[in-house]
């Protein structure tokens, strides 16, 4: 399936690819100056720009930035809100939060990949109030309620 993107990019950006034929997302890359670099020292975060502004052509997609595994499993480093929202009518310049949960600074430079946004389809809800739900099994069991094996 393919969905239409206008894209503006400033600060001197490419545009995002996808680095293989079965990768679910594009990379997005710090649009940071030449020679600035952003250190997240341990427990500290940065709203990183990355020079790209999306339109797409149908208000039923959302654009979902998801965090970098790797960051994670390596430098600790994720998302500060876990995924970023981009709504499909919102036209401004797509910034990652990133924070450092590692024990070591992280250094941001131009050009690296910092998250990965993907489209996803939207379904917008009709709320209807009622008085009781229907019954489950589960209920209203939440929270490790199954136990862990």
């Amino acid at each position: 399936m393919e969905l239409n993107v206008k894209i503006k990019l400033t600060r001197g950006m490419t545009a995002p690819e996808y680095a293989t034929d079965g990768s679910a997302a594009v990379d997005l890359r710090a649009a940071l100056e030449e020679d600035e670099v952003i250190t997240l020292l341990p427990g500290e975060r940065s709203r990183i720009p990355t020079g790209v502004a999306i339109s797409p052509e149908s208000r039923d997609v959302v654009a979902v930035i998801a965090g970098r595994s790797g960051h994670g499993l390596k430098n600790g480093v994720t998302m500060a809100n876990s995924i970023g929202v981009i709504d499909s009518d919102y036209r401004g310049e797509i910034s990652v939060v990133l924070i450092n949960h590692g024990s070591e600074p992280f250094e941001v430079r131009r050009g690296d990949r910092i998250a990965q946004m993907m489209f996803m389809p939207v379904l917008h809800a009709a709320f209807l109030p009622v008085e009781e739900l229907d019954e489950t099994a589960r209920g209203a069991g939440g929270f490790g309620h199954t136990g862990v094996q």
